[in-house]
């Protein structure tokens, strides 16, 4: 268990130098994101979309160096992973509507939860003690199907900025890492060192180099990563009522953002899954901050409320939950007070 150093560091190093080689690929097979092609997308020049090709080659060489760390769950995981990403590289290449997306990430979470991995937190609740087994099973599958394409549809759209969605995750990651160490899960503990050390090499060439894009197949695949971590996450040593809603904390940012945005199209009649700049980002732009300010206000937002998920697992379950509830209190008061604030879009329409 002491050799994830090791593993972030092997992965930090493999994603590193395999960047350059991804963006060429991206451009060999005309994964490239051209300027104007929508009107959200405001780049000078035309950018490879080589995030997922960078995630698929990671993956595959460091667990082929790792290959004693590919458990069953580990396996799972990434096929239903591969799932994604090739939906994703498709949606890269060819624009996908919505429909064969979710079919993509119904059949990717179809995949885990045909091998068993699943939420089961229905079945420990007081309130559904002697509830048929058919009902129970079918809340447990209603709320796994909705975390796994939630938090994949989630981590694709807070991908508004450079460095945004690959900085999200390196905090969740490593977040999630000392989870699991926790928690004394040696497999979990050797996918979110990997993915943490991933995350890394695709910040460092997303946002400090600039030479590429995450994509969809990147960002929705960094998503259905963390999701499925957050179900395989299991702690053995704090209350249930304590812990359930650790994987809902660290990932908090990016459902902070997709409700902000949903909220807001509703709100103005537009379509949800168009692309406009609405996001946290944009809005935080329109305040004042500076690209660069705006990304590590999101970041640091996302390392405050991950250690608050931590003080919650060792605190007794009713001050845990407290902590929780306030924890979204807070965020809904934040998101209704962002959704009143202009878009980006709205604030360069107002000054023309």
């Amino acid at each position: 268990m002491g050799n994830f150093f090791l593993y972030i560091l092997l992965s930090i190093l493999i994603s590193a130098a395999l960047g350059y080689p991804a963006m060429r690929l991206a451009q060999r097979f005309n994964l490239v994101d051209v300027p104007g092609s929508a009107p959200h997308k405001q780049h000078a020049r035309p950018t490879p979309l080589a995030g997922g090709i960078l995630v698929l080659m990671t993956l595959a060489l460091t667990f082929l160096i790792l290959h004693q760390w590919l458990t069953r769950e580990i396996i799972v995981v990434l096929c239903g992973s591969l799932v994604i990403l090739l939906f994703g590289f498709w949606d890269d290449a060819r624009g996908l509507s919505a429909l064969p997306k979710l079919a993509g990430q119904f059949l990717a979470a179809g995949i885990l939860i045909a091998a068993g991995i699943q939420v089961n937190f229905f079945e420990s609740l007081e309130l559904l003690q002697g509830a048929p087994q058919n009902i129970i099973q079918t809340l447990n599958l209603g709320v796994t199907v909705l975390w796994f394409v939630g938090i994949t549809n989630a981590m694709n759209l807070v991908d508004s900025m450079d460095g945004l969605a690959a900085g999200l995750s390196i905090v969740t990651s490593a977040f999630f890492l000392g989870a699991t160490i926790l928690s004394n899960q040696p497999t979990l503990i050797t996918l979110s060192a990997v993915l943490l050390g991933l995350c890394v090499g695709l910040y460092f060439w997303n946002a400090k180099m600039g030479y590429f894009f995450l994509g969809d197949s990147g960002t929705q695949t960094l998503g259905f990563l963390l999701a499925a971590i957050g179900i395989l996450y299991t702690p053995l040593d704090f209350k249930q009522e304590s812990s359930w809603f650790v994987p809902i904390i660290l990932l908090g940012v990016p459902i902070f953002d997709t409700s902000l945005v949903v909220l807001s199209r509703i709100k103005r009649r537009q379509p949800i899954r168009e692309g406009r700049r609405d996001h946290t980002y944009h809005r935080l732009i329109v305040l004042g901050f500076t690209p660069n300010r705006a990304v590590l206000a999101i970041h640091l937002t996302a390392l405050i409320v991950s250690c608050l998920a931590f003080l919650a697992l060792s605190l007794p379950p009713l001050w845990a939950n407290i902590t929780f509830a306030l924890t979204v209190l807070c965020g809904l008061g934040t998101l209704l007070w962002l959704e009143r604030k202009p878009t980006l879009d709205d604030a360069e329409k107002g000054s023309e």
